[in-house]
């Protein structure tokens, strides 16, 4: 193991309890939202008898802080926070020596810039691969439509894959460039830009049924898109 390195014997964890909680050991009634740790014979234990009082707590949100201080901190434990909506214990806080705080917060001082010009390069490559994937749908849609209107192959390709979106071009088809995810993307563009499609949702049509009315006409421009006049 390299010097530097520390190894934590155990992962310790603060867990603020959702009930009343009495300690285990100084008999002292804790209320409820107390910060606990749990023994395998005492049960509940607070944190001065557990010996975790002269701890300080550190928010989650600053990954590098975060990190910089656990690693200098010789004792330290993550602090756990019932979800009732996931029905599981969260991370909330990181406790750690104040020492190690003050170290982390000063290192982090130190290379912010160094720090945020790093995360201003990742983003920008980022973009760029994003980018170039765009650009490669659209090639794509162009090869399998090459009679759709100019430009308009750029148009689906940057809708279909805006980030986010859970959109046909965020899947692991459409980046593998499967044809059958661009066909999807050019057909969703086409039902919605070249049809009445949005305006029969507007009037109450489920959208099978507005889907329904529309369909000759989407095969239609697929077919003028794909082989030109319509002709196979």
């Amino acid at each position: 193991m390299h010097p530097e390195q520390k190894k934590k014997v155990k992962d310790f964890k603060v867990f603020i309890s959702t009930r009343d909680s009495v300690c285990g050991e100084c008999d002292e009634n804790l209320g409820r939202r107390a910060w606990i740790m749990l023994h395998e014979k005492k049960g509940a234990l607070c944190l001065t008898c557990a010996d975790f009082d002269h701890l300080v707590f550190l928010p989650a949100g600053d990954a590098a802080l975060t990190r910089r201080a656990r690693k200098h901190s010789n004792l330290s434990a993550v602090v756990l926070k019932w979800s009732r909506a996931r029905k599981r214990y969260e991370r909330q806080w990181l406790l750690v020596e104040n020492e190690a705080l003050e170290l982390a917060e000063e290192e982090c001082a130190a290379d912010s810039e160094a720090r945020q010009a790093a995360r201003t390069k990742a983003a920008a490559r980022r973009a760029a691969l994003d980018q170039k994937y765009v650009s490669r749908f659209a090639v794509c849609v162009r090869e399998i439509f090459p009679y759709c209107p100019a430009r308009r192959e750029v148009v689906i390709a940057e809708h279909a894959c805006r980030k986010y979106s859970g959109r046909v071009g965020r899947s692991a088809a459409a980046k593998a460039l499967d044809e059958d995810a661009v066909r999807i993307a050019v057909t969703a563009h086409i039902r919605h830009s070249e049809t009445e499609y949005d305006e029969l949702l507007l009037l109450g049509l489920e959208r099978w049924e507005a889907r329904e009315k529309v369909y000759a006409k989407v095969n239609e421009i697929l077919a003028k898109w794909e082989y030109g006049n319509g002709d196979a």
